[in-house]
């Protein structure tokens, strides 16, 4: 009997050794599907077509497995053996269908401001946070924010406790009282800021002997310098001579290419009248020089001084109208957003008080020059990055890098070479390199799965989306569907959402609080 028993109780442990067996079988075969704001330890994105960011064409299909917080393998498929079942795919815990989509790198913003108020009125800082993510931004440098807040934001990022984008982050070099005023004074700031965990530093309105001492001891200890110029001393030929590592916007490198140095300012001008500053902004190119101005870009080449132009911060300076009525901003723009764009002293950037069809035509004229002076630079072999300063002038957060990609394309760059700007470029200018902005064995999990083909349309990337003709009826498509950051995956349309309920609420908080007065 006992005899018996013990027989039943081994062909039952085995049977339950089999079940299991296949399930476990199944699971592997089978793995889940990815959920927003988890990381696996084993995750394929199957069947993409990759679009790498070192300025070479789209190819695939091919899988991209990732353990982790790391690509570890991207496999080209054959398209016969997957048809014929005769394919032997890597497994994994889950997985993301790219059928028919394109992975890039995840976008890398390389000038970005951490804004939880605006005017003094609180926004919310997940506002910006998802909008980062659901426009596929993996990374933000941060140039110019409450400097410890956005510190401890960098912290629970690289934690993967808040869903945000990777920071570095650049506190202003003048963002201290009192301003540094003489060498001694620059260089403890500089040994300040590293104390305090800065991964470089921005400059803005400098003196030349102030620059000087203040770039030499950030090059000792390891920041590298971003230098948004203004009308000051310094302009591009301190930045190739003192060794900055990348120029903001644009000014500087007109300025260093005018005879005599400095712009035909009429006698009333005043440079805190943000009016009278950003209206002769627009005169600023066509007073330099051209043969001077081949001088200066070729000097940056030498000197690997980069080039971020933003370009989309400043076209409502050339097209006012178009850049109030963004279709976006039904949305996505948050009434306190919207609140700081209007044409306010008090604001900075909200500076189109009087301003007229004539000053956009200065601005039309300052565009040509400007993106034709980018595509010399490029040809010289200049390092030129994206970023879009958003939070100012009529530019939402995210949505204003996107815009920024459309305008490096109008200015005559190809769309491969638009991407590779956007991800392998600034990589380099934030000095990780071989770490992100690629889609490779080894690198950070840093992707970008999307519905749609941007080397063909740049607007696919928008969370707004587009209509396309299939099969003679219209289809609403487009979109980054996921973004991955150090390995997490975060489904772009769902933060999407979120982000318009909380612009929605706060609008009807506003309507309320108005009939209540």
């Amino acid at each position: 009997m006992r005899s018996h028993t013990k027989v039943n109780m081994y062909r039952w442990l085995s049977g339950l050794a089999i079940l299991l067996g296949l399930a476990t079988a199944l699971t592997a075969q089978t793995p889940a599907k990815a959920v927003n704001g988890k990381r696996y330890g084993r995750l394929a994105i199957r069947n993409a077509i990759i679009e790498d960011g070192n300025g070479t064409p789209a190819s695939g299909p091919k899988d991209i497995i990732i353990e982790g917080d790391r690509i570890v393998a991207v496999v080209p498929l054959d398209p016969v053996a997957l048809q014929s079942g005769r394919s032997k795919r890597l497994p994994a815990d889950a997985e993301i269908d790219a059928t028919g989509k394109y992975v890039l790198p995840g976008l890398i913003n390389a000038h970005a401001h951490t804004q939880d108020e605006r005017g003094g009125i609180p926004q919310p800082l997940d506002y910006e946070l998802k909008i980062w993510l659901s426009c596929g931004i993996t990374t933000v440098r941060d140039v110019g924010s409450d400097t410890k807040k956005t510190l401890a934001l960098r912290a629970k990022s690289a934690a993967g406790e808040i869903a945000a984008p990777r920071f570095l982050v650049y506190p202003m070099f003048s963002a201290t009282s009192p301003v540094p005023s003489n060498p001694e004074q620059a260089r403890a700031r500089i040994r300040e800021l590293k104390a305090m965990g800065a991964d470089g530093v921005k400059f803005l309105g400098m003196y030349r002997d102030v620059m000087e001492a203040a770039e030499d001891e950030a090059h000792k200890l390891g920041l590298p310098i971003a230098h948004h110029v203004g009308v000051e001393e310094t302009n591009a030929w301190d930045d190739i001579h003192f060794g900055t590592r990348s120029i903001e916007h644009w000014y500087g490198i007109p300025d260093a290419a005018i005879p005599g140095g400095v712009q035909n300012f009429p006698a009333d001008y005043n440079y805190n009248n943000e009016t009278d500053r950003f209206r002769y902004a627009g005169h600023l190119w066509r007073e330099a020089d051209p043969k001077r101005l081949q001088d200066v870009l070729a000097a940056m080449v030498k000197a690997n001084v980069a080039w971020d132009p933003t370009l989309d911060i400043y076209e409502a300076s050339r097209d006012l109208q178009r850049a109030q009525n963004q279709p976006w901003f039904a949305e996505y723009l948050h009434p306190t957003l919207e609140e700081y764009f209007r044409p306010n002293p008090k604001n900075h950037g909200s500076y189109f008080i009087g301003w007229t069809s004539n000053d956009e035509v200065f601005w039309k004229e300052n565009y040509r020059i400007w993106m034709a002076a980018l595509i010399d630079f490029d040809r010289m072999g200049g390092l030129i990055g994206a970023g879009d300063d958003a939070g100012f002038i009529y530019q939402i957060y995210g949505f204003g890098l996107l815009r920024e990609l459309e305008l490096h394309e109008e200015a005559g760059f190809s769309p491969i070479k638009v991407i590779q700007q956007v991800t392998g470029n600034n990589a380099k200018i934030l000095g990780m390199e071989g770490k992100i902005g690629g889609v490779r064995p080894g690198y950070l999990a840093d992707l970008i799965v999307v519905n749609g083909n941007p080397l063909e349309n740049m607007k696919v990337l928008y969370p707004t989306g587009i209509d396309v003709v299939k099969n003679g009826r219209s289809v609403h498509t487009g979109g980054v569907e996921w973004t991955i950051k150090d390995g997490i995956c975060y489904h772009a349309p769902t933060l999407a959402a979120e982000v318009r309920e909380m612009v929605a609420k706060a609008r009807a908080a506003n309507r309320n609080a108005t009939s209540t007065n």
